[in-house]
């Protein structure tokens, strides 16, 4: 049986190796993909090996992914979920719990009001008050005048919540004086930022909890996936009660994958109800937290495992797409706002930024359809003005005309959109991107 598990594995990788050795582009013909999954034929093994091996939930390898992903976000410890949205919806829930600090609801959080919207939903869902400020040009990070203000404003404001814009972070040292000063707690989203660092501090550290997305779009996948980074073992096993059904049992945590040598605590059945003495329970059947259901997969675990090991081959390969993609619009300074990065800040990129300046005789549409019609994946920056949307109308009624009150977040709405730097993106295609450009803005 191994000698066939072994042939099938072979077989496995022989298939990847001639798959992607015969992968082709031709220009203006095949898509040049905003993003993508990196792998060569170690996923795949990883994947299938598991398959093979009739583990299906998470076990070991999660765990052991758990151990090696939480110290790339400057933490000690965390839980692998199912996306990185569910890694912010349980993010904010652990406030919710005893463990996480029993926050009450109605507790205010500033966010920028460009998001994503999974940044925004879980206050919503816990109960919390998002209080909205605008966006910086040219990066759109949240601007941070407007948060001092609304704190010096708002003694009721109780934190703060914020992904890093494709990567970037906004002046982390001042943002860390205010949460200090204000006494915040600080959720970080690193969704978009995995490898970037701040005076040498990877992104993830500086939150009191921190999460990560491993979508394929993202620096590294898992296909779907994300994580919640903590310090502290108590908050670690509430959020791996509350991605666990809101299980008492934490055999997950010190052991994983084992459901026939008896449990973690040593004791399985026993009298686990307060004031019910004389009840005797199954302990992996307690349950004390409104919980979720929330796991990835054992599958995913593998896979993850081997995407670390490219992760800085990964964050070379972004920063060096990103320098040409910069290049290329650094010839039309009066058409295009350029990113900016902090002396402080070394930044994996998750896309290019591009936005129009005012008053330029054609508009993001006509630009966007002609990368489009010539075969380059472009994609909006997320929501824009969130509170354009229809999901939130009844919190835009709090801003008055909130495409007035924030209008830098008006102007990325319709003038801003980002191209792909993922490591599948090849010099070749970086070169045709930048005759598209220059026939466009030559020609119009």
């Amino acid at each position: 049986m191994d000698n066939k598990k072994q042939i099938i594995l072979d077989l496995v990788a022989d298939y990847i190796k001639e798959k992607k050795a015969s992968k082709t582009w031709t220009p203006g013909k095949d898509w040049i993909q905003y993003s993508g999954p990196w792998f060569n034929e170690q996923e795949h093994i990883g994947a299938v090996d598991t398959l093979l091996d009739e583990w299906f939930i998470l076990g070991q390898k999660g765990r052991e992914f758990e151990l090696k992903f939480a110290p790339y976000l400057g933490k000690k410890d965390g839980i692998f979920v199912n996306s990185g949205s569910s890694a912010n919806l349980l993010m904010v829930s652990l406030l919710r719990t005893a463990r996480g600090g029993d926050l009450a609801k109605g507790s205010k959080f500033i966010t920028p009001v460009v998001c994503f919207p999974t940044t925004i939903n879980p206050l919503i869902q816990n109960g919390f008050v998002p209080v909205f400020v605008d966006v910086e040009l040219p990066n759109l990070n949240l601007n941070l005048d407007q948060v001092e203000k609304l704190l010096q404003e708002d003694p009721e404001i109780k934190g703060i919540i914020f992904a890093h814009v494709l990567g970037n972070p906004p002046d982390m040292d001042r943002l860390m004086e205010l949460v200090k000063k204000y006494n915040l707690i600080y959720l970080e989203d690193t969704c978009d930022a995995l490898g970037s660092t701040w005076d040498g501090k990877p992104l993830g550290s500086f939150g009191d909890i921190s999460t990560c997305s491993f979508f394929p779009a993202h620096h590294m996948t898992t296909g779907e996936g994300g994580f919640v980074a903590v310090n502290s073992a108590k908050k670690r096993m509430a959020l791996a009660s509350l991605r666990d059904w809101g299980r008492a049992c934490y055999c997950n945590t010190t052991k994983p994958g084992n459901v026939m040598t008896g449990t973690a605590c040593g004791c399985r059945f026993g009298s686990w109800f307060k004031g019910h003495d004389d009840i005797v329970f199954d302990h992996r059947y307690v349950f004390e937290e409104i919980g979720y259901n929330l796991k990835p997969t054992e599958m995913q675990a593998a896979m993850g495992l081997a995407q670390l090991n490219k992760l800085e081959e990964m964050h070379t390969r972004r920063k060096h797409n990103f320098k040409k993609l910069y290049d290329i619009f650094s010839e039309y300074p009066d058409y295009f706002y350029l990113p900016t990065v902090h002396d402080k800040a070394d930044t994996s990129w998750f896309g290019y930024l591009v936005t129009l300046k005012d008053g330029l005789h054609f508009t993001k549409s006509q630009f966007v359809d002609h990368l489009e019609e010539a075969k380059i994946q472009t994609r909006s920056y997320f929501t824009g003005n969130a509170l354009l949307h229809p999901a939130y109308q009844e919190l835009a009624k709090e801003y008055g005309n909130p495409r007035e009150q924030f209008p830098v977040a008006t102007k990325s709405t319709i003038d801003t959109f980002f191209l792909g730097v993922y490591p599948g993106i090849t010099d070749s295609q970086l070169d045709y991107i930048a005759h598209v450009v220059d026939d466009f803005l030559k020609n119009i």
